[in-house]
C-alpha cells in the first residue's frame, strides 16, 4: 500500500534544481522545474546508476552528470542516449510549505 512520504520543504529547491531524497533503502531526486512545479524519479540514472540530483536542470529534464542523458523528469522518458530506460515518476505534493511523494 502506497503512502505520502514527507521529503523536504519547498524551500529547500530551487527553481531549476534537484535534491537528493533517501528513503527505505532507496534513492529518489526531487526536482523544482521553471514554473515552481515539483517532481520525483528514481534518483539513480538508469544507465550507469549515477545520482541525478547531481546533474542539470533546465526547465522540464534532467541531464546525467557521467554520460549526459537527459530525461524528462515530468514522465521519465529518456530523450537522449546513452540512457535507453526511463525513469520511474511518482506523484508528488505540497501542503504546508512541504513536499510529499507518493511511494
Amino acid at each position: 500500500m502506497s503512502q505520502w512520504i514527507d521529503a523536504c520543504s519547498a524551500e529547500d529547491i530551487d527553481a531549476e534544481e534537484a535534491i537528493r531524497f533517501d528513503h527505505g533503502g532507496r534513492t529518489f531526486a526531487i526536482y523544482r522545474n521553471d514554473k515552481d512545479e515539483y517532481y520525483c524519479t528514481d534518483g539513480l540514472c538508469t544507465h550507469e546508476d549515477v545520482h541525478l540530483a547531481d546533474g542539470l536542470v533546465m526547465e522540464n529534464t534532467i541531464e546525467c552528470p557521467k554520460h549526459s542523458s537527459i530525461f524528462d523528469f515530468t514522465t521519465g522518458e529518456v530523450e537522449t542516449p546513452p540512457a535507453c530506460e526511463n525513469l520511474h515518476t511518482y506523484p508528488v505534493k505540497v501542503e504546508g510549505g512541504r513536499v510529499l511523494i507518493e511511494l
